[in-house]
């Protein structure tokens, strides 16, 4: 038992790391090569893993072949459009100016009635509405809906708008990130004088501050919500 434990143990290790080293693709967003790469992993990881015949380099060594094969065919792909074509298909128009492309949709044996509910979950349940819908190659659906529907933004209606700043973390739990503080141009002074403004004597109170997006910080207090 403890054999299989560490044996389960050093692959799962393995298996983070490799999995962090091929990037970071949620399973709806990766390309056909990696997903087929991704299974095999899982199934080389799991014979080796509860098997205590099998000597367990004989996983390690294949799933590093196979961490090899996936980063040298994504160089490819990354360098060569024809390769990329070629491995992972291209992006296939399904509606075009409001209409359906049925040819399309056989082609890619592409049911009806999904694509129907997918554009209902984009809150688009008009076809007519869509001036475009593409299916990407990793199976998700992108639509662009015609200028009518859109909703207008600050450009159309002549509005002078601020650019948004990248919202960054100060505090988590009491603790200040030191680097994120660096990152947002705040010095520590600036924070706790910005604290004591709301009345917080001690930064250690603060479950969770951050740099918002209009620059300003948002503060929550440990039991804020309580009650």
């Amino acid at each position: 038992m403890l054999l299989i434990a560490v044996r389960a143990l050093v692959l799962y290790i393995l298996l983070v790391i490799v999995m962090r080293l091929m990037g970071k693709r949620q399973i709806g967003q990766l390309q056909p090569f990696e997903l087929v790469i991704t299974i095999i992993i899982a199934e080389l990881s799991v014979i080796p893993m509860s098997n205590t015949g099998i000597p367990l380099t004989n996983g390690i060594i294949g799933i590093l072949v196979l961490l090899a094969a996936e980063i040298f065919i994504s160089l490819l792909v990354m360098n060569s459009e024809r390769v990329r074509a070629l491995v992972c298909g291209t992006p296939t128009i399904l509606i075009n100016n409001g209409r359906l492309i049925a040819e399309a949709m056989q082609r890619l044996r592409v049911n009806l009635h999904d694509l129907l509910e997918q554009l209902r979950g984009k809150e688009y349940p008009n076809v007519s509405d869509i001036a475009y819908a593409v299916l990407e190659n990793n199976g998700t659906l992108s639509v662009i809906p015609k200028a009518d529907v859109m909703p207008p933004s600050a450009r159309d209606l002549g509005r002078a708008v601020t650019q948004p700043l990248f919202p960054v973390t100060l505090i988590v739990d009491g603790n200040v990130n030191l680097s994120n503080l660096k990152l947002a141009g705040i010095a520590m002074d600036t924070l706790i004088a910005q604290a004591k403004l709301r009345q917080i004597a001690d930064l250690r109170d603060v479950f969770f501050a951050q740099m918002t997006t209009q620059g300003q910080i948002d503060w929550h207090l440990r039991g804020e919500g309580d009650g």
